[in-house]
């Protein structure tokens, strides 16, 4: 089996979640095109949080335009790329469409129209941007020179993270210190390469397609970003003078925040869901007084972490999965952070100086069916800092438990 050289990857990964951030852009700003298809999920691939999961063109589009670009690039990797969609279709005709790129741009608008019920118009516009050829890379890339095997290698894509928030495209939505609640801003395409004998997550992209907005034209500016963790090496997008003084403040949690009373400092600021609960919410207003922060999508609550907008992202539920985790995984461990199981952690922690149980993304959970295989089920904790990570813990078990209970 071939080695492949990491940065040949990276770069490959870039462009192609650059390109689905356009595909994601066109279908957001041609009304045409935004109206035509969301379709209901299916019974089994539902993510069982929200009442109603919509999947959209956008969707199905972005994860086979990532595969195919991949195998076309490196033959036999598409085929070990997985992500939360299922390419099926029905139209309006009750016909069954499978969706896939086809080698040229004619083909490709001849298969959407079918999906689309002969709205050419729309095919049209759909196809020029899948075809189109997107330039994007980063200089740090030319100096990573570490070969892989090929056969190690498995990829996990959420094409479009938060497709709720996508659909419903608020675009004024205000921060709050730099996070956002909810809106287009909190959308994100994922891609985790995974090793697929160990589960340990090896390279991550996290691609924002809607950043800022042009108020002259409407449309929308992304960001990118990554990390590579192998074999000792460990580089990512954010590495520069400034980011590595700002994740020194970060590790040194009171800095970060000048306490208010010495008697209850709060080092540290979260990010959580909106549904988070109860239970975990009264710990964490605890341990980190106001700092906690709502927003929508696990990628971009992990994002906010890799950014250092907040030191950890906690979710105590089963409704995220592995496509939702692996890429900021990667870059987390490119950081010297990482993402480990909640439920297992308050379990074992007073044994400390155990190896934390990091996440892993190369088998499912047994028993399960359809995409619950693949949930997180014991919820995660997300961070930059293992340290940083440890005093998070043991104040949120001295919460979390009633004082007289330590087992």
């Amino acid at each position: 089996m071939p080695s492949l050289e990491m940065s040949e990857i990276l770069r490959e990964l870039l462009r192609v979640s650059e390109k689905a951030a356009d595909i994601a852009r066109a279908c957001r700003q041609q009304e045409a095109l935004f109206q035509l298809l969301i379709e209901e999920k299916k019974e089994g691939e539902k993510n069982k949080k929200f009442a109603v999961d919509f999947k959209t063109l956008a969707d199905v589009l972005v994860q086979e335009v990532i595969k195919q670009n991949m195998e076309n690039k490196f033959p036999g990797l598409g085929k070990k790329i997985f992500g939360e969609e299922s390419n099926e279709f029905t139209n309006d005709l009750g016909e069954k469409i499978i969706m896939r790129l086809c080698p040229t741009e004619e083909e490709t608008v001849d298969l959407l129209n079918k999906v689309l019920s002969g709205n050419k118009l729309a095919s049209e516009a759909l196809a020029k941007v899948v075809h189109q050829d997107v330039i994007f890379t980063d200089p740090a890339l030319d100096s990573i020179e570490i070969s892989i095997p090929q056969d190690i290698l498995a990829i996990w894509v959420d094409p479009i993270d938060s497709t709720y928030q996508y659909i419903k495209g608020s675009a004024d939505i205000k921060s709050n210190q730099g996070i956002f609640p909810s809106g287009l801003q909190c959308v994100t395409i994922l891609i985790g390469v995974y090793d697929i004998q160990t589960g340990v997550p090896l390279m991550g992209v996290i691609n924002q397609p809607f950043v800022s907005q042009d108020l002259g034209t409407l449309r929308w500016k992304g960001q990118c970003y990554w990390g590579l963790s192998y074999m000792g090496t460990n580089i990512h997008s954010l590495q520069s003078p400034l980011s590595a003084r700002n994740s020194r403040e970060a590790r040194s949690p009171v800095t970060a925040n000048p306490s208010s009373g010495a008697e209850s400092p709060h080092p540290f600021s979260a990010v959580i869901s909106t549904s988070e609960k109860e239970p975990i919410k009264a710990a964490l207003t605890r341990v980190c007084g106001e700092r906690i922060f709502r927003a929508a999508g696990a990628g971009y609550k992990s994002l906010c972490v890799v950014l250092g907008l907040v030191d950890i992202y906690i979710f105590s539920e089963d409704t995220t999965f592995k496509w939702d985790s692996c890429a900021a995984h990667a870059i987390l461990r490119a950081m010297g952070g990482g993402m480990v199981d909640l439920k297992e952690c308050l379990e074992r922690h007073p044994q400390a100086g155990l190896d934390l149980p990091q996440l892993v993304y190369h088998v499912g959970n047994e028993g399960a069916a359809g995409v619950d295989q693949w949930a997180n089920k014991g919820g995660l904790i997300a961070y930059r800092s293992r340290k940083q990570l440890e005093a998070f813990l043991s104040l949120l078990i001295q919460h979390l438990a009633p004082k007289d209970t330590h087992t």
